[in-house]
């Protein structure tokens, strides 16, 4: 495989694989642009308290996604399966996202020191980790536009 030098223009793509990527890319800057006032709605609107009636499960259950993420990631990266990327792409994107909720759900609370330190020194050292382990294996991979 030859390695493609920083800043070379990419070998063309075939027209479908381009009209696919610009409609990926179309949908995604429409839906970005629409979030925009919708954040800004919920954030005059929400109100700062609410009481839920399915704590536990929705915690359980996003632990058990959490837990799914990682399996999958051991078991793929132990196979040498490609789409171990994507899996530890998934789990460190769960992490952030876990240790954004422990921590802002835990605001005003005497449980926020436990929630920042598990955030701090476990949560996203790991995310971080697994992040710069794909984008070793992008670059391994010498895949075209991957980070050199």
């Amino acid at each position: 495989m030859t390695e493609i030098p920083t800043g070379a223009p990419s070998p063309p793509l075939p027209e479908r694989i381009r009209r696919q990527r610009r409609h990926t890319l179309e949908l995604l800057t429409v839906c970005a642009v629409g979030l925009v006032p919708w954040t800004i709605l919920l954030a005059f609107t929400l109100p700062s308290g609410y009481t839920v009636r399915q704590w536990r499960t929705t915690w359980v259950g996003f632990d058990v996604l959490l837990l799914l993420a990682m399996a999958a990631t051991a078991v793929l990266g132990w196979r040498r399966h490609r789409a171990v990327v994507v899996a530890a792409v998934a789990t460190g994107a769960l992490l952030v996202c876990d240790a954004w909720f422990d921590v802002s759900l835990a605001l005003g609370t005497p449980q926020v020191w436990w929630s920042a330190a598990l955030a701090v020194c476990v949560e996203l050292p790991l995310a971080g980790f697994l992040i710069h382990r794909v984008l070793g294996m992008l670059r391994l991979a010498q895949w075209p536009g991957a980070p050199r």
